[in-house]
């Protein structure tokens, strides 16, 4: 490990209450087929202009009524889902879900003045109807939207530009502007300032701070130096506050965040080919030692997304043990869809929180490949 990369005085680097054991199954692709038609079935059968949002997403305001329709908690991502899944033959759909986007960009906002943002508004729910139908009228609203989020001051992949360059860049669009400013919007301590949510706050991990906008950019020489000043280590482990310079279990409810969107394994899924293979390594094995994570197998905050960093370690190193890992946190992941539909009697119909991100994962492991679905 890099001497400069921090001891950590605590036994652990993670929060073992947060976590759980593995399920003692074997991998085997033709029950994560299963899997995976069984979370896609659900999901259209659950259609009704829109999925009705889950008890575990609920927030102030929110009810079983509220149907989004943008890409994180919204049908935009179901659908993105969906045709990802039926265009590698996992699945075949029932139903053409083109009039559903077409609709949602009449419907009001799911969140007022954020419709230049990917995953929170119109640009994400314009990119993944370019994808099913691709138009000119629609391409040049997109440009539009990417082109007014070029000096968004959030400075992070959710709302902010870092989100919409990697959906100018998939489309072709000049992301130029984008990257400029957000080169120059850089603090001295080598990571961006988020103004976010009525704060400015300087975040690591990649759904709102340093990993999605190096992500972004993509060329940053310096992405491996910039972590290990923050990374803490201990025994060979690796895990990152979601804060720079904060203990890991600095959060207001003590708990140490080993997730997706706070944590080594958002950090490895998302930058393991710009990190120094040690730091990734050690990252990864954070991740297999944690375990699964007991909010279940979502994306975001669950057991699939951690699975990605096993994913991603093995396309930077070639090992065949982190496909193994992969495949393990997969099988234990559909058994979190399946208990969690049975004591809710539904499904969680959307990408990053519910059961649609953990197909996409489950599809991934079959293939022996894959990222998360970024944007």
């Amino acid at each position: 490990m890099p001497s400069h990369v921090r001891p950590y005085t605590r036994a652990v680097l993670f929060s073992p209450e947060a976590h759980e054991a593995l399920i003692d199954e074997p991998w085997d692709s033709d029950n994560a087929r299963a899997a995976i038609a069984s979370i896609v079935a659900d999901t259209e059968l659950a259609f009704d202009d829109g999925w009705p949002m889950h008890p575990d997403d609920f927030e102030d305001g929110d009810s079983a009524a509220t149907r989004f329709r943008t890409i994180y908690l919204g049908g935009a991502g179901v659908v993105a889902a969906l045709h990802r899944l039926a265009g590698r033959s996992f699945v075949k759909l029932k139903r053409d879900y083109v009039p559903y986007l077409e609709r949602s960009l009449e419907a009001p906002p799911d969140f007022p003045d954020a419709e230049r943002s990917l995953w929170m508004g119109e640009a994400g729910i314009r990119l993944v109807l370019q994808r099913l139908a691709p138009s000119q009228s629609n391409l040049a609203r997109l440009a539009q939207l990417i082109a007014a989020n070029a000096q968004d001051e959030r400075c992070e992949l959710m709302w902010g530009s870092p989100g919409t360059i990697l959906a100018g860049r998939e489309l072709g669009l000049d992301v130029t502007p984008s990257l400029d400013w957000l080169r120059a919007r850089r603090d001295a301590d080598g990571l961006w300032t988020q103004e976010l949510y009525g704060h400015s706050t300087q975040y690591l991990g990649p759904a709102h701070g340093y990993a999605g906008c190096a992500l972004a950019l993509g060329d940053l020489a310096d992405v491996s130096q910039t972590l290990e000043r923050f990374a803490v280590e201990e025994d060979g482990l690796v895990n990152w506050p979601p804060l720079p310079n904060t203990p890991l279990d600095g959060s207001r409810d003590g708990q140490i965040r080993t997730q997706w969107c706070h944590g080594a394994p958002g950090i490895v899924a998302t930058l393991a080919p710009f990190l120094d293979e040690e730091l990734a390594v050690a990252g990864g094995e954070l991740t297999w030692r944690a375990g699964p994570l007991r909010k279940g197998a979502n994306l975001c905050h669950g057991t699939a997304g951690n699975g990605y960093a096993f994913l991603a370690l093995l396309e930077r190193t070639g090992d065949e043990r982190w496909l193994a890992r992969a495949r393990a946190f997969a099988v234990h992941a559909a058994a979190q869809v399946e208990g969690s539909r049975a004591t809710h009697g539904r499904g969680r119909h959307t990408l990053w929180t519910g059961d649609l991100g953990t197909a996409a994962y489950l599809a991934d492991c079959i293939d022996s490949r894959g990222d998360l679905p970024l944007p």
